[in-house]
């Protein structure tokens, strides 16, 4: 009898656990709300800008560029980013070897050689001044002007700095170097 009921704790025990186990993984946390970068065709943020004023923030890429996915896939992809972005610009991704024409104010930027590989577009060395590096970033004020151009692939927490300096309007009063000493973000 004794032998019976320890055998028959054991065998509620086995299945109580499974039970349980079972349920455990198939429980999953609630997932937290997926905040992804809103990318805005260079046309769409400027007529944007022009109803309701923003920094714009422009991704100028290539296809081709393995660091721009890597970019994509890591820096842009985090929600911190996403969110400070989405909350302080308009962004904007630009390929840099678009093919068609972009008016802007009567202005036309072409591809001089579009059926040419690796032909670069008139707006995209306009926004980077001419240093064709990708990916790069031009950070442009209000207006429209062109503050900065930040070239190549940047992890998280390095680039988080680097949106809430111009962002917050920072670099307006306090240089890079002492800023970025003194910066504390949300990502480590």
């Amino acid at each position: 009898m004794k032998k019976r009921s320890i055998l028959l704790l054991c065998t509620i025990s086995t299945i109580i656990f499974l039970t349980y186990t079972s349920f455990a993984q198939d429980a999953k946390p609630p997932a937290a709300k997926e905040v992804k970068v809103k990318w805005y065709s260079f046309e769409e943020a400027y007529k944007l800008n022009k109803k309701k004023q923003k920094k714009m923030m422009i991704d100028v890429y290539t296809e081709w560029c393995g660091w721009c996915k890597k970019m994509d896939a890591e820096t842009f992809a985090n929600p911190v980013i996403a969110a400070y972005m989405n909350d302080h610009y308009y962004c904007v991704k630009l390929d840099a070897e678009r093919k068609d024409t972009v008016e802007i104010d009567g202005v036309k930027f072409v591809n001089p050689n579009p059926s040419v590989k690796r032909s670069t577009h008139q707006l995209a060395n306009e926004m980077l001044r001419g240093q064709m590096s990708y990916p790069s970033y031009a950070f442009l004020n209000e207006k429209g002007q062109i503050i900065t151009i930040v070239p190549g692939y940047q992890q998280a927490p390095p680039f988080e700095c680097i949106l809430n300096y111009f962002g917050e309007d920072a670099y307006l009063a306090t240089k890079w170097e002492d800023y970025q000493t003194t910066f504390k973000g949300q990502l480590k």
